[in-house]
């Protein structure tokens, strides 16, 4: 008998355009061929609005509408240990949440009024801060979002693109062209890529979601967007931007990594359209949980990366670039800081990003009370107020802390993060941002008689899934939502603890301690006694990630 052979196994597929690969493979990826993600734009102005929920095709509902900034928020009532055993039309509620996208977060304050009318017209007054410098709004009905579109768009203001397979707000700097560390001022790249590309069928379809940050300082978590464009001086060209890749969170993380190559400010929006079109063309299309940049970067390599983006792309060959000089410190803009012109800006802290429709025309008024009309949002979830002449800059302050938005808040208000959680979110376990907010509130009291001494402050992030929208695993102290087992055996909201993670000099996911969860009512109880550990074994400038890697197990529980 002549011996048999095997024959190779021939590799699936990804689901990579370019090669080939354009069959649907995904529920997500049949109903994108079906029709452009922007195109339900006008069956939601035509038909929705006019003829109610009821009306709405399943594949808009829960697909399509997220190009432009809407999602079904999470039906009252349902408690955490069912998110993952419903179906989706049994989690959706008739309301919707919808994002404002408010690329580098900047806002006039007659903008920022707009926002807060909307809010308190047609959201119940619910307005948020979040950590990508967007605003997010609850209870929309469908029937108001052409009046809401006449309202924002009107101003300049746009939902499109907010979520979806799309090219997502960009991030930049608050304080982007007014700060005396600023060498470049990136608007100019952010306004073209926002004019030329968004609302674009050329991008509309990506294999998921694309995050993008451009901002001389490193203050836009640029290590952990898909692309990012960072300051920094080139010895022969001069001030431009060093080009990183591939970074992202959730439940793979990685950290971005740099392509080596400098980019000149008139070149970032052609350099960001080859990226996100390697992305579009090269991307993983089959398994809808390996469809971010970070996998392709990761399996390809930076070398193979770039040269794709060169040679098929850009058609020419970028200038290798030195990296930008990582801070010392976390840059937040909290205080009251000096501007270019003489000026002054005032960074605050709302709780954990929630504001509402009132506050935000409160800020508004006072703002223009004390001579400014531009307000910044951050990607920590804060609010940053330019222009303030000095002569003014005490009374603001006031005014400012009055609505809830301290300029000298604690290090735990300071420095806690939070995403929407049960209270709106589909996805989510547990509660978050009013479990931050009291959080914050208990560390304040139980931790005063230590937290002058900890130098810089503990970031503590909260999450309800484990889906990272708060960036857990680059905090201090991350916390992901779970159901866990209290001590008298019953099943409870909780979350597992990450801890010592971070950015910049400390940019990493730090350490996850197996077994090491926390229920919610516990949860003040854990960060004291951690903190207090560390305050009293830390070294002279050592970081909280530093002490974490060299901590006995023991007392990181």
């Amino acid at each position: 008998m002549p011996p048999t052979t095997t024959q190779p196994t021939r590799k699936r597929g990804e689901g990579q355009w370019k090669l080939g690969h354009r069959e649907p493979l995904n529920p997500n990826e049949r109903f994108k061929k079906d029709d452009d993600g922007l195109n339900v734009r006008a069956r939601i102005e035509n038909i929705y609005s006019k003829q109610g929920f009821d009306s709405i095709d399943p594949s808009d509902l829960r697909g399509r509408m997220r190009w432009w900034g809407l999602y079904t928020q999470r039906k009252p009532g349902i408690d955490g240990g069912r998110t993952a055993a419903l179906e989706p039309e049994e989690l959706d509620d008739r309301y919707f949440m919808l994002r404002v996208r408010i690329d580098g977060g900047a806002l006039t304050t007659e903008q920022l009024r707009a926002v807060g009318e909307v809010s308190q017209t047609y959201a119940r007054d619910t307005a948020d801060v979040t950590d990508r410098q967007n605003i997010q709004y609850h209870w929309i009905q469908i029937e108001d979002m052409p009046a809401i579109w006449d309202k924002l768009e009107g101003l300049g203001l746009l939902t499109t693109e907010a979520c979806g397979d799309t090219p997502r707000v960009i991030l930049g700097s608050p304080v982007a062209g007014i700060s005396a560390d600023d060498k470049l001022d990136p608007e100019p790249a952010i306004r073209t890529i926002l004019d030329r590309y968004i609302g674009s069928p050329e991008f509309s379809n990506l294999p998921r979601k694309f995050k993008t940050a451009i901002s001389w300082q490193q203050d836009v978590a640029h290590e952990v967007n898909d692309v990012s464009f960072i300051g920094v001086e080139h010895p022969e060209h001069g001030p431009g931007f060093d080009l990183w890749v591939g970074g992202g969170l959730s439940t793979n993380p990685k950290i971005a990594q740099r392509l080596g190559a400098w980019v000149p400010l008139d070149e970032v929006p052609e350099v960001w359209a080859g990226v996100i079109s390697v992305f579009r063309d090269y991307g993983y299309r089959r398994l809808r949980h390996r469809a971010r940049i970070k996998f392709l970067v990761a399996d390809w390599g930076t070398e193979k990366f770039r040269r794709v983006l060169e040679d098929e792309y850009l058609g020419r060959t970028l200038i290798d670039g030195p990296a930008p000089v990582t801070p010392e410190r976390p840059i937040d803009h909290i205080g009251v800081h000096k501007q270019t012109d003489g000026r002054t800006y005032i960074g605050v802290a709302p709780a954990s990003g929630r504001v509402s429709g009132s506050t935000l025309i409160a800020l508004a008024k006072a703002a223009e009370s004390a001579g400014s009309r531009r307000v910044r949002l951050t990607p920590q979830q804060k609010i940053v107020v330019l222009d303030v002449p000095e002569e003014n800059v005490e009374t603001l302050k006031a005014e400012l802390a009055g609505l809830g938005l301290q300029a000298e808040p604690s290090p735990w208000r300071r420095a806690t993060m939070a995403c929407t959680g049960i209270e709106f979110c589909k996805l989510a376990i547990v509660e978050t941002k009013e479990r931050a907010i009291r959080l914050v509130e208990e560390l304040e009291k139980r931790l005063a008689d230590v937290q002058d001494s900890l130098e810089v402050p503990i970031s503590i992030h909260l999450n309800g899934c484990p889906n990272a929208c708060a960036r857990t695993q680059v905090a201090d102290i991350g916390l992901k939502g779970q159901i866990v087992t209290d001590a008298e055996g019953n099943q409870v909201e909780g979350f597992q603890v990450h801890l010592g993670g971070g950015l910049g000099l400390d940019a990493g996911f730090g350490r996850k301690l197996r077994g090491l969860k926390v229920t919610s009512a516990e949860l003040g109880d854990y960060v004291d006694r951690v903190v207090r550990r560390f305050a009293e074994q830390r070294e002279p400038g050592e970081r909280f990630a530093q002490w974490v890697v060299r901590a006995a197990e023991d007392d990181l529980k």
